[in-house]
């Protein structure tokens, strides 16, 4: 019941951050800054944004347009260039004046489809009051799910605290803290704790919830792995609790193979593990290691086992679905579904789960496709990623299987012992 909670929960969150229609939204983020006025509106005109914004290497006006701006920024596309951006700038109040105002939309971008940006707006505004100035920096734009309105409102309060490091100290610097070790380890922590209630709060409670968080790190490190295997120089992961954990690259996708393959890792990695484990039990029950080595192997090699497989499900947002989308044009990804579903159905009723458990899993997977389906939004690239060659299709295909035979084989060795 507490396992039937938990994925209840997540699903409703996941649903949530990633799919709840919230419609045009607006992130408002408001500074009483202490500066020399003419400075400080220098600073707040988007034509100097390199300045001080430690994410834009350059900003300029483009020749013959004094009111288009481009800015080239610090991040690399899919090519390891830099991202560059046109901005159209529109003054709602003159520069000269004291409280200045802008209002910029992006009309170009070197990564992304435009129309990505069709319903971005920002609003910059400056106001004299007794206490100092006071500046409001607003951003609206369309949003599906609450995980990207998020995004935007904390890097933009980001970029005021970057702002405002800028007019104290004079230099451009990172305000940064989420992406940090401690963070992430606190994170993984608070995630350990929310987790224990639903395994009972108890020593062997806290042991799985331990032991959950741990899987949840081996397979964001395969993610990882694979990001630096395709060349991204700077690669991070954001432990989200209770969700889990999500690991990202240092720069856009540039080809469907590289899809598949950072998407299929999390698991492939975390394969390495299940004869590791299943080497402990095997010595714990010959006597090699205590026993209580093997009672924790066995319980981890079905949480190691379960996480992973449920990662493969094929559900557009898992990672799963993500090769099968990559490897099956057309119809054939209908029937790679298919074979998936039939496999973890299977591996289902190997362990003993009654029929209408299966008929109810196979209900929640086609749910979870209905509602994968409104996922993700318009972050579509500019440019379509390089088709995947034929060796590279078959050699994705039978990692995903071999990936699920290996996750299903550990779970079924699990629970042979755990229920023998």
């Amino acid at each position: 019941m507490s396992v039937l909670v938990l994925l209840a929960i997540n699903l409703g969150l996941l649903w949530l951050l990633m799919a709840a229609p919230l419609g045009r939204r607006t992130v408002t983020v408001r500074r009483r800054v202490n500066a020399e006025p003419q400075r400080l509106r220098h600073a707040l005109d988007p034509r100097n944004d390199a300045d001080w914004n430690p994410a834009i290497a350059a900003s300029s006006a483009v020749a013959g347009s004094p009111l288009m701006i481009r800015r080239s920024f610090n991040h690399p596309d899919r090519r390891g260039r830099p991202i560059t951006r046109t901005v159209e700038i529109a003054e709602s109040v003159e520069t000269a004046t004291r409280n200045p105002a802008y209002d910029l939309r992006i009309v170009d971008d070197s990564a992304l489809d435009a129309g990505f940006w069709a319903d971005f707006h920002e609003h910059r505004a400056l106001s004299a009051s007794a206490g100092g100035n006071e500046l409001v920096i607003t951003q609206t734009d369309h949003y599906r799910g609450l995980a990207f309105l998020a995004f935007r409102y904390f890097s933009l309060r980001r970029e005021i605290a970057a702002l405002q490091a800028y007019l104290e100290s004079g230099r451009a610097c990172s305000t940064g803290f989420l992406e940090s070790p401690a963070t992430q380890a606190a994170l993984a922590l608070l995630s350990t704790l929310m987790l224990w209630p639903f395994f009972g709060l108890t020593v062997n409670g806290l042991i799985l919830s331990t032991l959950l968080t741990i899987v949840i790190v081996l397979h964001e490190l395969g993610h990882m792995v694979a990001y630096r295997a395709f060349g991204h120089e700077r690669v991070r992961m954001i432990f989200v609790p209770l969700l889990g954990g999500i690991a990202i690259g240092g720069r856009p996708y540039n080809s469907h193979f590289e899809v598949a393959t950072c998407a299929l890792m999390g698991a492939g990695l975390s394969a390495f593990f299940v004869p590791i484990v299943m080497l402990l039990q095997d010595f714990a029950s010959s006597g090699v290691l205590p026993a209580v080595v093997g009672e924790v192997s066995v319980v981890a090699l079905l949480i190691l086992g379960a996480f992973n497989l449920l990662n493969l499900l094929p559900m557009d947002r898992f990672d799963g679905g993500q090769v099968l989308r990559q490897i099956f044009p057309g119809r054939m990804r209908a029937v790679g579904s298919f074979c998936i579903t039939l496999v973890i159905l299977w591996i289902g009723w190997r362990i003993g789960l009654p029929a209408n458990a299966l008929i109810a899993a196979l209900a929640v997977f086609t749910l979870m496709s209905l509602m994968s389906a409104g996922f993700g939004g318009r972050a579509k690239p500019r440019e379509a990623l390089d088709e995947m060659k034929p060796a590279e299709r078959l050699m994705a295909g039978f990692g995903l299987y071999a990936a699920v035979a290996i996750h299903g084989f550990a779970i079924v060795k699990a629970c042979d012992i755990l229920f023998r």
